[in-house]
């Protein structure tokens, strides 16, 4: 195996390797028989490290803080054979949508570990949350109390919530991945007054009981600082509304984004480096402050399946313009991972059928999609391509299949899961028909 080989390795799933032919194992499965039974494009999912990822996030934030509890947001990818692996370890789960929500009934998930998130959720949805007996519903507007004192009012209940407060904390990330600014279509700002007022209008209504308060910076956050800087804004504003206002703080999040490794040279960090910066802040913050620490919830997404996944694609036209560029293109592209167009994100590639070969080229490997921006990877390092060879991009379990589309008219990949040298379907292969069969002349 070659130095570039041995880099990108550890992006792909836990237990990864090479075999004797020169073929990408994954889960213990071939993946060009997985290929060849399956068809491409295809997404794999190995069982094993959303298992591994699961226990690795749980087990370092509650030995440093017992009070806490882990929620998947199932935002990066909500499927039923997900939040069953999600419930057997334990953890709970973020939910944006009705249709997430759905998910999560699907499957029996405990609804007291469902917390319902979103910006402008309608009142169909608050009823289904409502009606599911779900633990938390984090609150994000002052027209969504008003919504949520109806609903529960309606049904003569109490329900628990979180405000969503934007604590004005620059994350270093992508802009359109930022979320915890003054300029946020996200929670009440703090910096306006509107964050004191959401909390004045909570404690007062009589079906609505505020148990916490909860923020979210960012996505791919690869520093602590800037979780560190939210966690003591976000307790220094708990401990001022307690003095103005009464309010105790119960429960305490500072949201997820933790970041992922996609490319060789941009390691990550570890669960460890961010639990630890964020209880010991959360401890000393509330030593300081003379208050009970509350429970802390955490809400991990893309760190617990993106390296799980991995997208196989099959080679057809190459394409190459002498002294410009090599475009190889695949089956897939923008219409099953929109990340590379819409945020500039960057992957690693292998040739998963002569994955031992050291990269002879650099290529582009562009998608089938009729989009000059329908570019996977740029600038990739690969042996010389040829039709009908398959290529084996990481780190693609979070957002990719979550944002898939039908441009062109093309059906959705199917997605099996591994584990064990066996590999069983998770989501079927859309068809033609299927992509008709809703459409009325």
């Amino acid at each position: 195996m070659n130095n570039r080989h041995r880099d990108i390795l550890p992006v792909f799933p836990e237990g990864t390797r090479i075999d004797q032919q020169g073929h990408l194992r994954i889960g213990g499965c071939d993946s060009i028989e997985l290929a060849s039974s399956f068809g491409t494009p295809l997404y794999v999912f190995d069982e094993v490290t959303l298992r591994q990822k699961c226990r690795e996030f749980r087990d370092e934030f509650v030995k440093r803080y017992p009070q806490s509890l882990v929620i998947y947001a199932s935002k990066a990818f909500a499927h039923p054979a997900v939040a069953r692996i999600l419930s057997e370890e334990g953890l709970g789960m973020d939910v944006v949508s009705g249709g997430e929500l759905a998910v999560a009934q699907a499957v029996s998930f405990p609804a007291k570990k469902i917390y319902f998130h979103g910006n402008n959720k309608s009142r169909a949805e608050l009823e289904q949350a409502v009606d599911f007996r779900i633990g938390r519903v984090v609150v994000d507007g002052f027209n969504e109390l008003d919504l949520m004192e109806e609903v529960a009012a309606e049904r003569g209940l109490v329900q628990d919530i979180l405000l969503r407060i934007s604590p004005g904390v620059d994350a270093h990330t992508h802009a359109n991945i930022t979320t915890g600014i003054l300029d946020s279509k996200f929670g009440f700002p703090l910096q306006n007054g509107q964050a004191e007022e959401a909390v004045k209008m909570a404690i007062c209504r009589q079906h609505l009981n505020l148990v916490g308060l909860h923020c979210h910076i960012g996505s791919q956050v690869f520093e602590v600082e800037p979780y560190v800087e939210a966690v003591k804004v976000m307790l220094g504003f708990a401990s001022e509304m307690r003095r103005n206002l009464g309010f105790e703080l119960m429960e305490f999040s500072p949201g997820g984004g933790f970041a992922v490794q996609y490319v060789a040279e941009c390691p990550a960090p570890p669960a460890s480096t961010y639990a630890e910066a964020i209880a010991a802040t959360v401890l000393s913050a509330c030593k300081e402050m003379h208050v009970t620490p509350p429970r802390l919830v955490i809400e991990p997404g893309r760190a617990l399946v993106g390296q799980a996944g991995v997208a196989l694609y099959s080679v057809g036209t190459i394409k190459d313009i002498p002294g410009v560029r090599k475009y190889v293109c695949v089956d897939g592209g923008m219409g099953d991972n929109i990340r590379p167009a819409l945020y500039e994100a960057k992957y690693e590639a292998l040739l998963a059928g002569r994955a031992a070969d050291a990269p002879t080229e650099k290529v582009t490997i562009a998608g089938r999609f009729c989009e000059s921006g329908d570019v996977l990877v740029k600038d990739a390092m690969l042996p010389a391509a040829r039709s009908g060879d398959v290529i084996a991009i990481p780190v693609c379990g979070a957002y990719a299949p979550t944002m898939a589309s039908n441009y062109n008219n093309v059906p959705r990949p199917a997605i099996i899961m591994v584990k064990d040298g066996k590999a069983r379907v998770i989501r079927k292969r859309e068809t033609y028909q299927d992509l008709v069969a809703r459409d009325c002349e």
